[in-house]
């Protein structure tokens, strides 16, 4: 369904997503990487455990919520990815780091 338009010659950068490695676009949010790389969702329901995936990408409906290098509820839609970022399915309630 989510699928990139014809390489436009975009630098290329490397993520690790729960630990495994992840090619993403320079100037792509990390929550588009996501969908780009076919993992089809970014977290878990605290209460039930459902999977949720980006649904705006604007940053008002906060499906989009994963850890993001040690940092957890952040706006995957609202992050640029950056070359060699950690992102983690976020499981579940993750309070934020202090």
């Amino acid at each position: 369904m989510f699928q990139r338009l014809p390489d436009a010659g975009d630098t290329t950068l490397s993520i690790t997503v729960d630990g495994k490695p992840v090619t993403a676009r320079a100037g792509d949010s990390v929550a588009a990487t996501l969908l780009a790389a076919g993992i089809d969702h970014c977290r878990t329901t605290p209460v039930s455990g459902a999977p949720r995936a980006p649904y705006c990408m604007m940053g008002v409906c906060f499906e989009c919520l994963m850890v993001i290098d040690g940092v957890g509820n952040r706006q995957g839609c609202l992050v640029p990815v950056r070359d060699g970022m950690a992102v983690e399915i976020q499981h579940g309630k993750r309070e934020l780091a202090r």
